[in-house]
This record gives C-alpha cells, structure tokens and sequence, in this order.
C-alpha cells in the first residue's frame, strides 16, 4: 500500500457520493449546523452519479402539488410498488418513503429544484410523477449550487476504498486522489455511493457469462468499492445481487453513461422478438411506467442478451422519439435483413400474430384497452393491432442495468449495522441502500424517492450524532 497523507480536514459529516442522495444528505447535515465533507469519485463535468440521468420524482399528494393533477394516495402508491415488485418489500421503509415523498417535493423547490409538466407520451405521469425542468443534470447543478452557498465542502475525483470500523464505528476513511492516498477522520459517515452496476465483472459473478453483454445505462463511477468493503467487515447485506433496476434499451447505445435517452418507449405497441424471430412475453402486460422495467431481465434471458421490436408505420407516432432513428424497411423481409433475422420465420411469426388479433375499434394508446390477442402464445392483451401497414420499423433490444439492488441494510432512520449491533456513526441512502425496500422490479421515479428521503433522513441523523 502507497503511502497513507492525512487529509487535514475533520468534518463533523462526510458524504461519499455525489448524486441527489448524498447532495440531499449534505445540504440537510449542513442545515442542521454540522460542517460538512462531499468526496465525489467522478471529475466535475461528471458529477452527479446516476442523478444527473434521472427525469422525474414519483411523489404522493392528497390533491393537485405543484405540476401534479389529482390525488395519488400512499395506499394507491404503495400498491403500484407492490405489483412490481411482487411483494418484495420492507413494508415499513416503502411507506416511510411513500409519506415522505409529499413534503420531499416542497423540500426540493425550497433548495433550487423545478418542476415542469409531463412530457407528451409519458402515459399518463402527470398525476403520479413530477419532471425535474432540465432533468436530472439541473436537478444536480441546482443542489450544487444551494450546498455550495452553505459552505459544503466538496473533493471531486475521491475514490473511497476503506471505511475503518472498530467497535461499531467507523474511526476513519481512506481513499485516493492524484495518486496518493488520504485518510480523513469524521464523525459521522453517509455512504451513497450507489450500486455495483459500473464492475462488469461483479455483474459477471452475479449473473454469469450473460452480464458481458449487458449495456450500462448510467455512470461507470458506480462501481461497488464502498459496499464491498463494509460488507466484508459484517456490515448488514440486503438484496440479491441478481436483482438490478434493468430495462431494455436501444441497442445502439453505448456501453455506459447512455442514459435515460437511450430508453426505448415503443413496446406496448409492437411484437418483440429474440434472434430466432420467436415472440416472447406479453408486450401489453402493462401501461408503461409500471412495467418497462420488467423488459431488461426478459432480453437478457434471451439468446446472445438480444431482442428485436418490430412495429409498423401507424404505430411511429404513439410513443416518445427515441435518440437514434428506427431502421427502417418497406418489408418485413428487408427489416429482417437489416437485423439479421431468419425472414421467413419473422414473416411467419407476424402472420400469426396478425390472424390473432381482433376488434381494434377500442384501441387506446394511453390507457389499457383490452384490445386482445386470440389463440397465439404468448398473448398479447392489451394495443393487440396487426403489423402490416409499410413502410416497418424496428429497433435492436439490449439490457441496461441503471443499478444493482444488492446494498447495505438499513432502518428506519437510515442506519447501517452488523450482526453485534448498529453503527453508531454510519448511515446508507439511495442506491447503495434501496435494496431495503426494492427487491425486485422498479417502479417509474421510485429511485429518486427513496434517495431524496433516506438522504435527509441520514443527513439529520448524522448531524445530530455529530453535535
């Protein structure tokens, strides 16, 4: 090991992060009158972790909020969680998130955040989502700005390797900074840090040979060194390593940092296939936001992690543009060519699901209609209309993995523990700890929920410690 320098500055709180989670901890630590550290692993222009990918904030409300129309109740929310997630939840932590949220929505205005409508084609998210003005990149610029006019101290290109726990507390932190390592002794520790999406070779032992060929939707800086760490020293685990927040993207996009424009909207209204032309899953299982997550763990059960959306012209206009153009072909049989596909059983496969489909008088593009397929497998049982008006279009599938879901174990104040007992000093939010309440499947801006409300929760809690 290089040699150890002491870092001279002792903050009464250190946040590891950079992205809203740990910037909603800071700023609430420095608030509550602790002196307060950021250390950032990404250089500047790429601060922020995944945030600066995020659109939007899913929030309860008893009435219209702000850009939010409606009610969206805790128990409708809670339910929307517990249909993705299958019941995979700590009850009491999704519901301290979900009641948290409403206030954590004025919270964020009052710290230089704003709102704007829903974007056209978001199906339906104006009642239950509000959309960060600028998107995520603003939403981190602006809590940059309100930390540094606190006095928050930030140390940018940071890479934390080792949290010292002895006696249930962490007595120091090490990490590197243009070539020389640092050690820095605070009194309270938040690690928010994020998932261990950006180490392919940790997805690789989790998932097997399949995770080579997993897209990275979001920073490469997210790499697991900090839960790694602890987690060796008996820090309390929660999550499996297989579950990830993981969505099917374009394939074309680039193997990390794409982001949220590489997100393709298009299935509800088309057939996915896998190489072999062979359909799949149910593409109208579900209206969008609750069920686009699912896609990434259907293409990478597929061979060679692949998949292939075929849509036809009518259906161009009914979803969001995406960043790169659909190829494009007059026939089924050119596209199948452009994608490499066995023609004549892409031909046959659409064939069939055609002679399936029935009345589409009812067809609703933004709400479920029940415009069903009959007698093919697997069904379609929702925006079920034939694919044959040219010219067709089409997209290569890929997965993208946002972040892993394996994490640090927290309560209901954000704390950290061991098998002995709680870390006096150490508290977890956002991805490194969401795990607690996600345990599998993702629900449309939840992310961002559970980082906002256990960041503040930890910022308070490590401010009082400190004090």
């Amino acid at each position: 090991m290089s040699k150890v320098h002491s870092d001279p500055r002792s903050p009464d709180v250190l946040v590891i992060g950079g992205g809203n989670a740990a910037l909603s901890a800071a700023i609430t630590a420095r608030e509550a009158g602790a002196s307060v550290t950021i250390v950032e692993a990404a250089p500047k222009p790429y601060r922020g972790g995944n945030s600066r990918h995020t659109r939007n904030f899913r929030c309860m409300h008893d009435g219209p909020l702000g850009v939010l129309t409606g009610e969206y109740t805790e128990d409708e929310y809670y339910q929307d969680l517990l249909k993705v997630t299958g019941g995979n939840t700590d009850p009491v932590l999704a519901r301290l998130a979900i009641r948290s949220s409403e206030e954590s929505y004025r919270w964020m205005e009052a710290h230089g955040v704003r709102f704007q409508p829903s974007l056209s084609g978001t199906l339906s998210l104006g009642r239950t989502n509000a959309f960060f003005l600028g998107g995520g990149k603003s939403l981190v610029n602006a809590y940059y700005r309100t930390a540094a006019g606190l006095g928050v101290d930030v140390i940018y290109e940071a890479k934390v390797f080792h949290l010292e726990l002895k006696e249930h507390r962490v007595d120091w932190v090490d990490y590197t900074q243009g070539g020389e390592t640092r050690r820095i002794t605070p009194k309270a520790v938040i690690v928010a840090s994020g998932g261990f999406q950006g180490d392919t070779e940790w997805l690789a032992r989790a998932w097997g040979p399949a995770a080579q060929n997993f897209l990275i939707r979001g920073t490469p800086y997210n790499r697991g060194v900090v839960l790694a760490d602890l987690l060796e020293q008996g820090v309390r685990s929660v999550g499996d390593p297989t579950q990830c927040h993981a969505v099917a993207i374009d394939g074309r996009a680039p193997k990390f940092d794409g982001g949220i424009v590489t997100r393709l909207d298009c299935v509800p209204f088309s057939i996915v296939v896998n190489k072999n032309a062979e359909r799949f899953y149910d593409e109208g299982e579900e209206v969008w936001p609750k069920r686009y997550a699912i896609w990434g763990r259907l293409v990478a059960a597929q061979p060679d992690q692949v998949g292939y959306v075929i849509i036809d012209s009518k259906s161009l206009e009914l979803f969001m543009p995406s960043v790169f153009p659909p190829i494009k072909a007059d026939s089924i049989e050119e596209l199948a060519g452009e994608f490499g596909l066995p023609a004549d059983k892409l031909r046959k496969t659409i064939d069939a699901f055609n002679a399936a489909c029935g009345d589409t008088s009812a067809f609703h593009p933004t709400e479920l209609d029940g415009v069903a397929t009959s007698g093919v497998a697997p069904p379609k049982t929702n925006w079920a209309r034939p694919i044959n008006e040219p010219p067709f279009y089409g997209y290569s599938l890929r997965t993208g993995v946002t972040f892993t879901y394996l994490g640090l174990k927290v309560d209901e104040l954000a704390q950290c523990s061991t098998d002995a007992g709680s870390v006096r000093n150490l508290w977890a939010a956002g991805e490194t700890m969401a795990g607690s309440i996600l345990g599998q499947g993702y629900l449309a801006g939840f992310g961002m929920t559970i980082g906002t409300v256990f960041g503040r929760i930890a910022g308070r809690e490590a401010a009082a410690y400190a004090s």
